[in-house]
């Protein structure tokens, strides 16, 4: 688990973090690097020539692996002395993370490891501590010494510190440690039981829940974009890496930045305000990345709605609540009552209205509704008579999680003979 802290280092330290972060950076470059020029000395034929570039390399020299690299590195910082000013355990998780990111390119089969350019590695691990390096309100790190930091929560009794990763934001003017504790408890899933509610998200409203609890939509970016508008109008009048430019492009960093936080907040908030109301919670499994790809990709990015239904699924786990997404077809198109389907519907058409029941509300709700049937559906069989879920016991309180739905399920399910 972790735990993100603000940090506020002096001048000089966070001197030394942005060295830190540009020696990460080369040293990441470094790796990908020789494990390009490994493959492309390979892959011309044995009885031809590349007519463009040929790379000329030993046939015994073995793959660039992580423990390859990583015994190269002590012979790195023998000839460069930036590798040998960074602590070593730094420098070792540099070459894992390029690793890491090797081994996830051939599991997914695309997005080729790219170099890092200026500005872009943001964050160096410290992965191992004998101890808790935070004693009141600054943090013990190797070679910067103490830091101050906000210790906004205090560490729970019985964790214990594992590592600490230091991220940089906004240019390099706010810093974070996002610190990784760790307890020897297995802590078991939550079980589903009790009342359950389903939310549809849109943009007319953010989400609309099966009990019809509505949350306004989120307007993070529209609200700032004329500020950011003007401040991005003055930095294209500066001289390019100029101070003037550079302090242009601060408080541009800053500003996305206050929006970021903005959007992350509201998405905590509401998160809770859910867990609140229900015990068990299903949402969508629909892919917001290709609908933020439509004509109304600026409301959906303003939204984060993907990072929204990241951060509800960890608030549903931390705080002993159900979560789990079900099937996003034709949810829309479907009676929640009678489950008759009513055709598509434009978007321009917010009602909806079931021409078998006459069952009438809004568009958002009646989704929302159908999304907590498949929900309890994937949950509860049908026909099993003793209402047992497979494996998690008896489900408490199935027949009475909403009055408006009492009948609609009682009617669907046989009720056991005594």
């Amino acid at each position: 688990m972790n735990y993100t802290y603000r940090l506020y280092p002096n001048q000089n330290q966070q001197i030394l973090m942005l060295e830190w972060l540009e020696t990460c950076r080369r040293l990441y470059n470094h790796c990908l690097r020789d494990l390009k020029d490994w493959m492309h000395a390979r892959k011309c034929s044995v009885f031809s020539c590349s007519l463009n570039r040929e790379y000329i390399m030993s046939p015994d020299i073995p793959f660039p692996s992580y423990l390859e690299q990583k015994r190269q590195l002590t012979q790195w910082k023998k000839t460069n002395p930036w590798y040998k000013a960074v602590h070593s355990q730094v420098t070792q998780d540099v070459v894992k993370r390029m690793h890491n990111t090797w081994e996830a390119f051939k599991a997914r089969g695309y997005g080729f490891p790219r170099y890092k350019k200026y500005g872009q590695f943001r964050s160096f691990l410290f992965p191992q501590f004998k101890s808790n390096p935070i004693d009141g309100n600054y943090i013990k790190l190797p070679t910067f010494g103490q830091v101050a930091i906000n210790v906004h929560r205090p560490i729970p009794e019985g964790f214990k510190v594992k590592g600490v990763r230091i991220v940089s934001r906004a240019r390099g003017t706010i810093w974070y440690a996002i610190v990784t504790i760790q307890c020897d408890v297995n802590v078991p899933d939550p079980i589903p039981s009790g009342r359950g509610i389903g939310i549809d998200i849109g943009l007319e409203s953010y989400l609309v829940a099966s009990n019809n609890f509505r949350v306004r939509p989120a307007r993070f970016f529209r609200d700032l974009q004329s500020q950011l508008k003007s401040l991005q109008r003055k930095v294209s009048r500066k001289k390019k890496k100029s101070k003037n430019w550079e302090k242009a492009q601060l408080k541009v960093a800053r500003l996305h930045h206050k929006i970021s936080n903005s959007r992350k907040n509201f998405h905590f908030q509401t998160s809770h305000q859910l867990c609140d109301q229900a015990d068990m919670i299903f949402a969508e499994d629909i892919d917001f990345r290709v609908s933020a790809k439509g004509f109304l990709g600026k409301q959906m990015l303003d939204g984060g709605f993907g990072q929204f239904r990241q951060l509800l699924s960890w608030v549903c786990w931390k705080r002993g609540k159900y979560f789990a997404q079900v099937d996003h077809k034709y949810t829309s198109q479907i009676c929640p009552k009678c489950s008759t389907h009513t055709g598509k519907k434009e978007l321009s058409q917010r009602l909806h209205t079931c021409p078998e029941c006459s069952y009438q509300t809004t568009r958002d709700h009646a989704s929302a509704e159908v999304i907590l049937n498949r929900g309890l559906e994937s949950i509860v069989p049908v026909d099993c008579g003793e209402r047992k879920l497979s494996g998690n016991g008896v489900l408490s309180g199935v027949l009475y999680l909403d009055k408006c739905r009492s009948r609609n399920i009682s009617a669907r399910v046989e009720k056991p003979t005594p």
